[in-house]
C-alpha cells in the first residue's frame, strides 16, 4: 500500500498524503503506529470513494476497475470490448498510468472518450483521482466508465475507487501460481480472467492450475479465459458485462458470483 510502499502522485492530494505518509513512517518505526498511519490513508480514499458511487449511482452508471501486471494485456481487452459495446451504452474509459498517454490515445482512436491519469511515482490511481473525473460530460447519462488502474497487482488492490465491479486479469505468461503470489487483488475482485490464451500452446501455464488457485484465495470468483487477438471468449466477457450492468440498474447490487 502506499504508506507502506511509499509512493507518491504529484496529479492529485494523495501527494500530500503519500508525503505525509513518508515522515510519519521515519518518525514511528513501530509496526502499530504504522498500522496506524496506513489506516488513516484508507479511511480518507474510502470517503472519496463513498463520493464516487453516489456519483455514479446518480447518474445510473456502471463502473469497472481492471487491474494487472504491466503487459497483461488491459489496454488491448478494452479497445476489443469497447468496439463490441459501441451503439449499446455510453462508454467512458479513465486510463492510469505513471507517464504518458498512449493508452489513453489507442482508447480514443475507437472513438470512445477516454482521460488520462498520471500518476508520476505512485503505483496506483485512488478515489480521489476518479472523483475529479466524474464532471465529464460523457458520464452525464447511464453508461459504463472502464478504469485501467496502473500495471499493478499490489497497491490497486488495497484502494476502493467506488467502482461497481473489479476485475483482475492474469496473462498465461505471466505464470499459473500468480493468484497465491498476489492474494489480495484477488480477494477483492469480482472477475477472474485469464488473458492471452492464443500464447497458450507457447508458455507452460496451466489455466486449470490457476483458477483453482483464484479459488482458494476466493472462492465466489467467476473466472474466464479469452484473446483479445483472435476473440476467443470475448463473447463471455461481454456477455458478463452486460449481465453485471443490468443487475446494477435493476437492484443498485454487484453481479454476484
Amino acid at each position: 500500500m502506499c504508506g507502506i510502499c511509499g509512493c507518491e502522485s504529484s496529479t492529485h492530494d494523495h501527494a500530500d498524503d503519500g508525503h505525509a505518509a513518508a515522515e510519519s513512517m521515519q518518525q514511528e518505526s513501530t509496526p502499530t503506529k504504522l498500522i496506524d498511519v496506513e489506516t488513516r490513508i484508507q479511511a480518507k480514499n474510502d470517503a472519496y470513494a463513498a463520493q464516487v458511487r453516489s456519483r455514479l449511482a446518480a447518474t445510473g452508471t456502471w463502473a469497472c476497475n481492471l487491474l494487472s501486471s504491466p503487459g497483461a494485456g488491459k489496454t488491448s481487452l478494452l479497445v476489443e470490448t469497447i468496439k463490441a459495446l459501441q451503439g449499446s451504452a455510453p462508454l467512458f474509459v479513465i486510463e492510469g498510468d505513471q507517464q504518458t498517454d498512449n493508452d489513453a490515445e489507442r482508447i480514443r482512436q475507437t472513438g470512445t472518450p477516454a482521460v488520462q491519469i498520471n500518476t508520476g511515482k505512485g503505483c496506483h490511481l485512488d478515489a480521489h483521482s476518479i472523483l475529479h473525473q466524474l464532471d465529464h460530460p460523457a458520464l452525464a447519462e447511464p453508461g459504463l466508465l472502464f478504469i485501467e488502474n496502473v500495471g499493478n497487482l499490489i497497491c490497486p488492490a488495497a484502494f476502493d475507487l467506488g467502482e461497481q465491479a473489479r476485475v483482475c486479469i492474469i496473462s498465461v505468461t505471466e505464470g499459473d501460481d500468480k493468484p497465491l503470489k498476489y492474494p489480495d487483488a484477488v480477494l477483492g475482485s469480482d472477475l477472474l480472467i485469464i488473458s492471452k490464451t492464443d500464447l497458450a500452446p507457447y508458455v507452460d501455464f496451466d489455466i486449470g492450475r490457476c483458477v483453482s488457485n483464484a479459488r482458494k484465495i476466493n472462492p465466489k470468483i467467476n473466472a474466464l479465459a479469452l484473446s483479445a487477438k483472435n476473440g476467443e471468449g470475448m463473447q463471455a466477457w461481454i456477455d458478463w458485462i452486460k449481465t453485471s450492468h443490468h443487475q446494477y440498474q435493476q437492484t443498485g447490487t454487484m453481479l454476484s458470483a
